[in-house]
């Protein structure tokens, strides 16, 4: 090597070093994954899971913080605002997307600028079911029977703003259904309503309805999803009820704050996906109701984006606002 080949490699070094330092070698220290809701909640489950094994594979500990209020906007406007240098995670479910359009008074964030995604681990489909004393065997058949009774009908839906409300105020308005909306304080409450027959129609999450769905107390119409569920096999997905465009999700996934190393973003990505993989890992999710995704980055950007639109349209035609 010449004295000048040496001279340029030398000079190479020593400009790579402080990038290597910063984003070769994560993680140097511990990791804050702040979720954004109070414990023991199915985002804040899989935020442990993700933790655990990031602290074995990576070397460095993982740890959990709940930061719960706002309907998740405090613990999301906290990281927004946290150094881009990956020592600060932030677990969103689907309020980091819906709740910008919801809150009338705007949320301290924007999900799109004020972050960088890193991967959706998992989602957990809607459902749609009915009391099974309704006379409806089809989503087609309950159309016809809300249209043919204006005003008798009523959904229960388990928290407003939720995917689930979303997705029955977007039934209602395609098929201009005079449909009595009632919120509840959670999925069970909903549920044991349709169940009693209060509120004849439900949409929920599929995971509190499965149990009730397969023992014959609840009706399932449609999984609300592009595919079909092993658990209830026969249950046809949106498209195939005749609801094509009705999917809906409850979402679990790792943001960053903007402007984070692209070599960081990857790692963390790239090691989220060998753990989503691994059979315990698989296995966990499924208790929960959740099909593991694990996406690159660029897939879970442009979900956040498809997401927003739809459902801040939904927000807006329905006239639906959290002050």
């Amino acid at each position: 090597m010449t004295a000048l080949a040496r001279l340029v490699a030398a000079a190479t070094l020593l400009l790579a070093g402080p990038c290597l330092a910063q984003t070769g070698a994560y993680p140097t220290h511990a990791v804050r994954m702040v979720v954004p809701f109070a414990a023991g909640g199915p985002t804040d489950v899989i935020a442990r899971v993700v933790a655990q094994k990031l602290s074995q594979s990576l070397g460095q500990q993982f740890y959990v913080e709940n930061l719960p209020g706002a309907g998740g906007n405090t613990g999301t406007a906290n990281v927004a605002k946290a150094p881009a240098d990956g020592y600060t995670i932030l677990v969103v479910s689907t309020g980091f997307i819906v709740n910008p359009s919801l809150y009338a008074k705007g949320v301290p964030y924007d999900p799109v600028k004020d972050f960088a995604p890193v991967t959706l681990v998992a989602a957990s489909p809607n459902v749609l079911t009915v009391n099974p004393a309704v006379p409806a065997n089809s989503v087609k058949d309950l159309i016809a029977l809300v249209k043919a009774s204006p005003g008798k009908f009523s959904f229960a839906q388990p928290a407003t703003g939720s995917t689930p409300h979303l997705n029955g105020e977007l039934f209602k308005l395609e098929f201009g259904l005079d449909l009595t909306m009632v919120p509840f304080t959670g999925a069970a409450p909903a549920i044991t309503s349709t169940i009693g027959g209060h509120t004849p129609i439900a949409f929920t999450a599929l995971p509190p309805a499965m149990t009730n769905i397969k023992e014959g107390k609840l009706r399932a119409l449609a999984i609300l999803s592009t595919q079909r569920i092993p658990a209830l096999p026969d249950v046809p997905t949106a498209a195939e009820a005749g609801i094509p465009g009705h999917e809906g999700d409850t979402l679990t996934g790792i943001v960053v704050a903007a402007k984070t190393p692209k070599e960081v973003v990857e790692r963390l990505n790239a090691e989220i996906r060998k753990l989503v993989a691994l059979p315990d890992v698989k296995e966990k999710l499924e208790a929960l109701g959740f099909v593991a995704v694990a996406n690159t980055p660029a897939e879970f950007g442009e979900r956040i984006k498809v997401e927003t639109a739809k459902w801040s349209k939904v927000i807006n035609d329905a006239k639906i606002k959290i002050e």
